[in-house]
């Protein structure tokens, strides 16, 4: 029997030990197999890491343990597995002392972050799911700060994709912005999650070079954003990556690299149904997580995206019936006076829901009109994307089941691009870059017929408090099933105006997300809906953004839910419980 002493735990004699093969311990919360093998003995985790499986059950032959259960195979003397999809098992140092064996079953691990770091990167370069999962939960309980993973998760993903930036590196970014909206035990969840996209999109794909800076002088901002709009504009990836590469490396502001950036987005109308700009403002996310030393790698990771994307002038639906490609551009042309002319009472403008209104109704021309009139009385960048947003948001809120089910994503797609650019508006207000709230508030127009016939928003409780867990649970409860669209946007709304407070519901709303198949849409639509809550939190038009979000989870849920079912696997591996039961 094994015995304990002095933090080793005695496994028997090593003369036991040869005549079984192997024993097992158990100390210092780890069950611990120690084989006698070819004139040595090695002490492993008797858990394969792979699913469990009890190791002593394994075989030993020529140094090299196999899991009978899927075949796993490990470097006895190190614990090292000769296939990835395994992951390496714990060893464990052992001595013989007086014919007696003993085990360490707690060594020191000089640098669990350090190790933890490779095996993410070794997973997202093969893509193994488990241990993907795996690494984000050693990492987070190694206490690494969250930027580790997403350092390595954004490394890999802008370096892996000749293409550049796409939806996985938007989700991965969108994880990182919701982790402190998140439960706690949900944080490492949604870091694996976005991982997961990262290297299901990247994982085997050659290499993206970034071109050297230019060998110039020139140092003036406004030649570099001249230039690049016009690489850009005639599709030039090469020229336009070049002209960004050296304006970083020379050192121009970050906001004024925005601006440009915006600027060639938005000389052509609502470019790519908005994704080019969501993708641009996700990533400057990454680099106010990261820091702007990583802009070089990153943001040249948009300049593929933005020469060869579709233009909306472009398209058949915004010439007919109604000329609204040629509406927004003399609606651009009217802006620059109207934005002088209100300069001087930027910011005082404050009808937030009555432009939102406007935008709602059938009328283009009375919805840029009114833009303009709303820039000329002071709107700033900022509010007039604003109520964009909150429009696209009330368009997701009123959406009838009636309609059919993908037409959640043609909302969807208004809503996260009025997001996007409300975000960009922040981060670099600019003449150029407002002109496209006139793009996103005809892309809202579009959307119309998808709210005939318009669905009722739940009213708000007129008094009382509520029990906002029972509500919580009731939500999650709900979505566990399918149809529960309107009941699950009655949920949110009576916790919200009912007076609870709204971080409870939003990690909730989270959590029901991140539970299902979650693709690039539901990241989105989340991390969108946080971002404007935040702006009308404690406001009915806050309620109307969660109730909006609350209807398109519902409408998406349940899934399989496989990505959680792998995510559990190695939570509890991560908490040592078995997983192997034979007794079934």
């Amino acid at each position: 029997m094994a015995t304990a002493t002095q933090a080793h735990i005695r496994v028997g004699t090593l003369e036991e030990l040869k005549a079984r093969g192997c024993t097992v311990v158990t100390g210092g919360g780890h069950t611990i197999a120690v084989f006698a093998h070819d004139g040595k003995v090695y002490a492993v985790d008797n858990r394969c890491p792979h699913m469990g499986f009890p190791l002593d059950r394994g075989t030993v032959k020529d140094g090299i343990l196999t899991c009978h259960w899927h075949h796993a195979r490990f470097d006895l003397s190190s614990g090292g597995t000769f296939d990835p999809f395994a992951d390496d098992v714990r060893s464990f140092p052992v001595s013989v002392s007086d014919g007696e064996v003993w085990v360490n079953p707690s060594p020191p691990e000089s640098d669990p972050i350090g190790r933890w770091s490779k095996r993410l990167e070794d997973a997202l370069e093969d893509n193994i799911r488990l241990v993907i999962a795996k690494s984000a939960l050693g990492l987070d309980a190694a206490r690494a700060d969250y930027r580790v993973p997403l350092g390595i998760g954004a490394r890999f993903g802008t370096t892996y994709s000749a293409a550049g930036w796409g939806q996985a590196m938007t989700m991965l970014t969108c994880s990182a912005s919701m982790l402190p909206y998140l439960e706690v035990e949900d944080r490492p969840l949604a870091m694996y999650q976005g991982l997961l996209h990262v290297a299901r999109d990247n994982a085997g794909m050659p290499p993206r070079f970034l071109l050297d800076p230019l060998p110039t002088g020139e140092t003036r901002p406004e030649v570099f954003k001249l230039w690049f709009r016009n690489f850009i504009d005639v599709r030039d990836s090469d020229g336009a990556e070049r002209c960004l590469r050296t304006a970083i490396e020379i050192g121009i502001p970050e906001q004024t690299v925005a601006d440009m950036i915006f600027a060639a987005i938005t000389d052509h109308i609502y470019v790519d149904g908005g994704h080019t700009l969501d993708f641009a403002n996700k990533a400057f996310e990454l680099l106010d997580h990261l820091g702007w030393e990583h802009a070089g790698q990153i943001l040249t990771s948009l300049v593929q995206g933005m020469a060869g994307v579709r233009r909306s002038e472009e398209l058949s639906s915004w010439r007919n019936p109604i000329d609204i490609s040629s509406m927004v551009w003399r609606a651009r042309e009217a802006l620059g006076a109207a934005y002088a002319e209100g300069a001087s009472r930027r910011g005082d403008w404050d009808d937030e829901d009555a432009l939102a209104g406007i935008i709602l109704e059938d009328d283009p021309a009375a919805t840029l009109d009114a833009m303009v009139e709303a820039v000329r009385r002071g709107a700033s960048e900022a509010q007039l994307g604003s109520a964009v947003a909150y429009a696209a948001f009330m368009r997701m809120a009123r959406f009838h089941t009636s309609n059919e089910f993908n037409d959640w994503d043609t909302l969807h797609n208004t809503l996260t691009a009025a997001n996007a650019l409300h975000q960009a508006l922040k981060r670099a207000p600019s003449l150029e870059l407002l002109r496209a709230t006139l793009d996103t508030a005809m892309s809202v127009y579009l959307d119309r017929f998808l709210n005939m016939p318009a669905q009722r928003t739940p009213a708000p409780l007129a008094n009382g408090a509520v029990d906002g867990e029972a509500l919580r649970s009731r939500l999650l409860d709900g979505m566990n099933v399918q149809q529960q669209v309107e009941p699950s946007a009655k949920v949110v709304s009576d916790y919200i105006s009912g007076g609870a407070t709204p971080e409870g519901i939003i990690a909730s709303l989270g959590h029901a997300m991140l539970r299902e198949e979650s693709g690039f849409h539901m990241f989105q639509i989340v991390d969108a809906a946080i971002k404007q809550h935040e702006e009308r939190r404690g406001t009915n038009a806050g309620r109307i953004v969660l109730v909006a979000l609350s209807r398109f989870l519902a409408a998406h849920a349940p899934t399989s839910r496989a990505v959680q079912q792998t995510f559990n696997i190695a939570l509890r591996l991560h908490r040592g419980e078995a997983l192997y039961d034979e007794r079934g």
